[in-house]
Order: C-alpha cells, then structure tokens, then sequence
C-alpha cells in the first residue's frame, strides 16, 4: 500500500515517536477545555499506520481507547474527521457504507463513491470487514435498502471481480463498443444489463479504448448519452464508473467541488474524500481541482467551513 501512497499530502512524519504523541493526545483531553490545535497537530500530520501505533501506545499507557476519549471530547464534523482518521482505510470505508445504509434514508452518494472507486483488493478488505464487524452482510444490506437496475450494479460491483490486468484486444473492444452503441442510442429503451456486463467487468485500459471507440461510432461521448438514456442513482454510478476508469483522481476533484458549490455543503462527502484520499492521491485532486475549476481547493474548503472542523480540512489538504 505504501508505495501507491507517495501521491499523498499525507506523508510520514520523521522522527515519528508514538509515546510522545500518546502524551500530546493525553494532555490535549486533561482538565478543562480541549486543545484542538494540538489534537490537529498530531493526527492531521501522522499516516494511517503510525496512528495506529499511536492508539496501541495511548491505550498501554492510558488504560482507555483514544477513539473514545476523542469522542466524549469532541462533537460535529470536527470529531468526525478525527474518529475517520484514525481507521485504517477498510475500516473507514466499512464504517462509511454502514452509516450510509443505516440512516433515515440511503446516502447513495456514499455507496458511489466507495464502490465505483475501490480497486478489487479495497473492495474484497473493505466487505470482510464489514462482514466481520457488524456482524452483518454488507450484500444483504445494500440488497435491503437499494433496488432495481442501481442495486444489480452494485452487487457486481460488491463481487470485486473486474478485470485487473491491462490486456486489450480491439476486437473485443469493437464489441464492446457496438453492444453499448445498440444497447442505448441505437434503440427504443436501454439495456442496461449491457452496460452493466460492460462497465463493471472489463479493466480499464479495454475501457478506455471502448469509451474512445463508442464515441467515433455514436458521435458523442459515452458520458453524454448515459445522461441522455438513464436518470437518478442508475445513471450516478455509471457516470461514476465512466469517470473513475478515465482519472479517479478527477472523479474526486468533481465530488470535492459539488460537496462544496451552492447552498450549504455536503459534509459527508466532503469528510469522507479529505480522509480517505489524503494519503493516496490528494496532490492531484487538488491538481485537478485547480484545472477544472480555476480555483484552489484550499481556497474552496478555507471559503466554506469554519473552526477546527476548516482547520483539520486545511491541514489535510496540505497548503494552496
């Protein structure tokens, strides 16, 4: 993991010392009153991996957990990047995916998000855990609450099974092509089972080839007629998918601004990127962020939130 994650704003602080930081934390939570600057101090600057050493150490030398210490200490979106920043990334994705199906509601943006976006190793870690922790199915419980077309695609999408490797045979992509060609465009109604059999299954270099192929054939892009042929959480996730296989990093910077634009601002979405992509790929979200929409997402986040909450944000998202 830690090879992929040199992309991050995230990085391993040197000299790293877990008592020390146990400590901080401690001192931070004594007495009256929180030091929040402190607690951002430390966790917003130490990787996945060293906060667990932090928590083991914290829980030795303390006797409690620091998740919650934290929690009876902290409150709103504040505490929820601090609790998010302390799971390993399975583990938050789990914790994401649970939230999202147990609410009032479904929060298909989540399911989204995680699912179009996770490589088949995620994926597979992600459901174990899941599984294991909540004692629950996380198949059956996303067959619960979503359904139709939308659900069907995220069960394949749960099956973690898309091609990985980056072999591309043109003639398979001509096929490709023409099938999505004739499963949308070309007919009355769509077949969606297509472009499930298509979109969730093939790696993405044959993808890649399809989305320029499909785009010669149809005269517009694969995106555009998804729009046109498909609507609600359907047409979400394929777009997503469509969007993850041509820069996942993209995808984010999208999600990112539409988290942010307009009245009020989704801070699940908002949260649930910052922490989970500050280690992998954050540089160039903000990259392009910055060459999408002509601003800095520094500026975005700074212009939208306030107090710890923007504080940790800022620091996570490391600087202009």
């Amino acid at each position: 993991m830690a090879a992929l994650g040199n992309r991050g704003t995230v990085t391993e602080a040197a000299g790293f010392n877990p008592e020390e930081d146990a400590q901080k934390l401690r001192n931070a939570m004594k007495g009256a009153g929180t030091n929040e600057a402190a607690i951002i101090e430390v966790l917003a600057h130490r990787t996945i991996a060293q906060r667990q050493r932090i928590k083991e150490t914290y829980k030795q030398t303390v006797g409690k957990e620091l998740a919650d210490d934290l929690k009876s200490e902290l409150t709103g979106n504040f505490e929820k990047v601090v609790l998010g920043l302390l799971m390993p990334a399975p583990v938050y994705d789990a914790h994401e995916l649970r939230y999202a199906i147990k609410g009032a509601g479904t929060d298909e943006a989540c399911l989204i998000d995680i699912l179009a976006s996770r490589t088949n190793a995620e994926i597979k870690a992600l459901t174990a855990f899941y599984n294991k922790e909540h004692e629950r199915n996380l198949e059956d419980d996303i067959c619960g609450d979503t359904s139709g077309m939308f659900q069907r695609v995220l069960v394949s999408l749960l099956t973690a099974g898309r091609d990985e490797s980056s072999h591309v045979d043109e003639a398979l992509v001509a096929q490709d092509a023409k099938d999505l060609y004739e499963a949308g465009e070309a007919r009355w109604g769509t077949d969606e089972v297509k472009f499930l059999t298509i979109l969730c299954v093939r790696n993405r270099a044959h993808l890649l080839r399809v989305f320029q192929e499909y785009q010669k054939i149809a005269g517009r892009d694969i995106e555009d007629s998804i729009k046109r042929e498909m609507s609600g959480c359907l047409e979400d996730i394929f777009l997503a998918i469509v969007r993850c296989m041509k820069s996942k990093t993209a995808f984010f910077a999208e999600r990112l601004y539409k988290s942010m634009k307009g009245l009020g601002t989704t801070d699940s979405m908002l949260i649930r990127i910052m922490v989970s992509r500050a280690e992998i790929d954050m540089l160039d979200i903000k990259a392009d962020f910055l060459r999408m929409y002509s601003k800095t997402l520094y500026s975005f986040i700074k212009g939208d939130t306030s107090g710890d909450y923007r504080k940790i944000l800022l620091e996570l998202c490391g600087g202009e």
